[in-house]
Formats: structure tokens, sequence, C-alpha cells
């Protein structure tokens, strides 16, 4: 069985730019939810929402027996650093984002997890000339390079996005990301690679798993599913069902035995009955890919002719 955990915003109050989804639920009642979910032993935390009282979300993850299978650091908020967390003009702002992202990582670590994540949704740009690339990135890798230094023991994770809010982010894909990772160099700095997002910016999942598993930057998984033409946040396999299957016998492959964590989106629904689906499924999906014989596949993939291989495949199901 897998490692699956929540993200602890999809079990509470949802909005997109049209619709609200469901009505607000402190953390407590959100932790109580995870614990009845089938499946799924662990939450992603959200900070600063999740960790207004410390004492009262360890007394409710212990409570409900769930594991924290890392923090996720907001840095696009409501009402600071709308000009970008990492890569703001305004030094103050920068200062501001690096000592908030130090709070997260003490706090990952007096919970055991070891591991913040953080999706820069907000770093990107909307037009031609309004970024200066070259000193955003220059500003960006100094931010992190900062953050990744105060605890050497916590994993640090960026989430790349092509795009949203801005129309494009400045670390979209796979290899800008491990290029930046490369570039800042720090040993605890990595890559959480959302599969919605690798298919929202045109990648094979296992392709870009492979490629950051190789450069020992494949620090966390995020499963969701889409068509593409947006990060909707289905369940994984909804659309993509021979991708994930692939995905799951190339991370066997490459050693992968950590957290996967749902970044799925319920809307109207109860939360409970879709991410206990969702972890079925996920499972059912992992299991088919455990049925691929090894030595075969090698053969297959060295033949590299696709009938074949399709055929193969087809018969496990």
């Amino acid at each position: 069985m897998l490692k699956l955990s929540i993200i602890t915003l999809f079990l509470g109050q949802t909005r997109n730019r049209f619709l609200q989804y469901g009505a607000p639920v402190g953390t407590e009642e959100v932790l109580g939810f995870a614990g009845e979910t089938e499946g799924c032993d662990g939450v992603e935390l959200r900070y600063p929402a999740d960790f207004s009282d410390v004492r009262i979300l360890r007394e409710a993850l212990q409570r409900n027996a769930l594991s924290v299978s890392a923090i996720n650091f907001g840095s696009v908020r409501n009402d600071r650093w709308l000009r970008g967390a990492w890569t703001s003009e305004n030094a103050a702002d920068r200062r501001e984002a690096v000592d908030d992202f130090k709070r997260a990582i003490d706090l990952s670590a007096e919970l055991g997890a070891y591991r913040v994540t953080n999706c820069p949704l907000n770093d990107g740009f909307d037009y031609p000339f309004e970024m200066d690339y070259v000193r955003a990135l220059d500003y960006a890798a100094q931010c992190y390079a900062e953050v990744a230094a105060h605890n050497p023991e916590v994993k640090v994770c960026i989430e790349y996005k092509i795009s949203e809010p801005r129309v494009r982010s400045l670390l979209g894909n796979a290899g800008e990301t491990l290029a930046f990772c490369q570039m800042v160099g720090a040993d605890n700095l990595g890559v959480t690679m959302d599969t919605g997002h690798a298919m929202f910016a045109n990648e094979n999942s296992a392709a870009s798993a492979a490629m950051l598993a190789r450069a020992g930057k494949l620090f966390y998984v995020h499963l969701n599913d889409n068509d593409g033409r947006a990060d909707w946040d289905l369940t994984p396999g909804s659309v993509h069902t021979w991708e994930f299957i692939e995905l799951f016998y190339f991370l066997k492959k490459l050693g992968y035995d950590d957290w996967f964590t749902f970044d799925i989106v319920p809307k109207e629904h109860d939360a409970r009955a879709v991410f206990t689906h969702a972890a079925k499924i996920t499972n059912k999906l992992k299991d088919v890919a455990d049925r691929i014989d090894d030595p075969k596949m090698d053969e297959l993939l060295i033949a590299r002719n696709p009938t074949v291989v399709q055929s193969y495949l087809h018969d496990l199901v």
C-alpha cells in the first residue's frame, strides 16, 4: 500500500474564480475528516493557516492517528507579496518571506515531518519586459539558499507550475526547476513533482520523475490528473490511466518510497468520499504497475515496439 496523504486545504472550504464550495471548517474538524478517510494516513499541513495553535494541532493529529507528510508554505497571500515573494524588487518583501519560511521549517522539524514544500505561484510575469529575469533568478536563488541553510536536515521542495495566477511562472517545468536547484547548490533543496502540473506543462510524469530522481532532486510527489488544458485537480487515472501506471512502475525502479499527497479539489462532493475513492483507485493503479514483470518490460523497452508493449500491458488487466 502506498503512503498517501491529503493537503488539508481540500478538506475544508474551497473556491475558484467563480464559485465557493462548502462552509468554512476549522483545522480540528479538517483533521477529523482526514482521520475518517480510508486509505490516507497523513496530511500536508498549510502554513500559516493550520498553525494558529500548535498544541491543539498536535492533539488533533494524535487523536486522528495522522502523520505529517509535509508543511506547505504559502507564499501566495491576499495581504502581501503581490509582486512575488522571492522575486519582489522590494527587499523587505523578500526578507519577510524568508523569515516566515524559516518559521515553517522550525515547525516542520518540531512535528517530525522534515519537509517543507512551496509552490511559488506568484513569482512570474504576465507581459514582456515586466520582469528582469536575471535579477529575479538571483533574488530567488538568494532566498532559497538562505531558507535551505536554516536547517539542512529539513528538505525544502519547490513545486513548479507553468502558469496561474501569472501568465508564466518563473519556474514552470521540471527542467527549469532542476536547473534552478542546481544553480542554488543546496543539498536539501529539491523538487515537488505535482503530476497535474507536469501534465499541464506538457510533460510525461514518469520521464520527469526519472530526470529529477537521477539528479537526486525528486523529493516529493503530489497526485492529481487533468486534460492538459488546465490544472483541474482530478482523481489520478481519471484521464491519464496508463501514464499513472507508468509513473508508479518507474518510481519503483527509481527507489522512491515516500509520501504521495493528493492535490485534488472535491468541489461540491463530500471530501471524505472523494479521497477514499482516490486512495482506492491509486492503489489499484499501483497494483497494475506491480504486475509488470521487470525482465519482460526491460526486453520490451529495449525493443521499443509500442504495439507489442501495449498488447502486453492490456493483458495485465
